[in-house]
């Protein structure tokens, strides 16, 4: 064989070895959990992302959820100190601070944390990613911190099977949930799936006690129910009263008071995030920043 069809031939099977590497999955890198106290998880490839600012209110300005704070925070404050702690299912009405009670918790408890000791981590995974909730807890099981594990807005669809990863990650599975490990997931269903969708089951089924039960028995996964439901007139004013006194806002309650009912009736609502958004309206009509 001629030198120049050896390297003819040498030349074509580099370029296919490097064409069968890029086919390959992307070697993930070794996460650096000191980075921050908040990640997100991505999964092409899987990475944790860290988040050096996290979108979030401080535990005194969340009010009308008295019951469902004290008890979170309770939760975590438990699992922060290696103590048994429950998954948490964070339900209900929309807007009334399911999210924000779990960053805000989650802040409280590293705040409070006696000095040389490890911070709590925050890891955030999408709905779309929870097929990937196996390889995230490879991930974290011997990692020398404690981890949240936090799914905002989780539900599941028709033709959605997913939730099954989801019930044998969180208690079923052989290995199950990594002791350093805690699952809080948000929604505004109490069962994680629209109704429709059991009652379909119902139907279908040859048993439809048996159909039912298995998907609600994704819910029983968590041993930590907190419900929130729509807040009263006198809620959704002492929320406002309580920003307006945070932040210093130079305005009489006369004025505001009725300016506050007018924006929520305009809007169908009453929640802790409509009163939120009025008072971004009113700092930004009075000229003030809110720090």
């Amino acid at each position: 064989m001629e030198k120049t069809e050896l390297a003819l031939i040498l030349e074509k099977l580099d370029r296919l070895s490097s064409a069968v590497e890029r086919l390959g999955p992307e070697v993930a890198p070794e996460p650096d959990f000191d980075a921050a106290d908040a990640f997100t998880w991505a999964t092409r490839p899987f990475r944790f992302i860290p988040v050096e600012r996290v979108n979030r209110v401080d535990m005194i300005l969340l009010h009308g959820i008295d019951r469902a704070r004290n008890t979170l925070l309770d939760n975590t404050r438990r699992f922060a100190q290696g103590l048994p702690a429950n998954n948490a299912l964070l339900w209900g009405a929309r807007g009334m601070g399911k999210s924000s009670l779990v960053k805000a918790a989650h802040a409280s408890v590293n705040a409070d944390r006696q000095s040389g000791s490890q911070a709590l981590k925050l890891v955030e995974i999408h709905r779309e990613d929870i097929d990937s909730l196996p390889d995230l807890l490879d991930r974290l099981r011997n990692a020398a911190h404690r981890f949240i594990l936090f799914c905002d807005d989780l539900s599941f669809d028709n033709d959605d099977t997913s939730y099954k990863s989801l019930k044998a990650a969180l208690d079923g599975g052989i290995e199950g949930r990594p002791d350093n490990v805690i699952f809080y997931a948000t929604s505004n269903r109490r069962h994680l799936m629209p109704r429709d969708m059991m009652e379909n089951e119902r139907s279908t089924a040859i048993n439809p006690s048996e159909a039912v039960e298995e998907k609600v028995s994704l819910s029983d996964r968590f041993g930590l129910w907190l419900g929130f439901h729509k807040c009263t007139q006198d809620d959704y004013l002492a929320m406002i009263r309580a920003y307006i006194a945070h932040f210093n806002l130079s305005v009489e309650e006369e004025t505001w008071r009725p300016d506050a009912l007018e924006w929520s009736t305009t809007r169908g609502s009453r929640s802790g995030r409509v009163a939120w958004q009025y008072i971004q309206d009113l700092a930004g009509r009075l000229g003030s920043r809110l720090a």
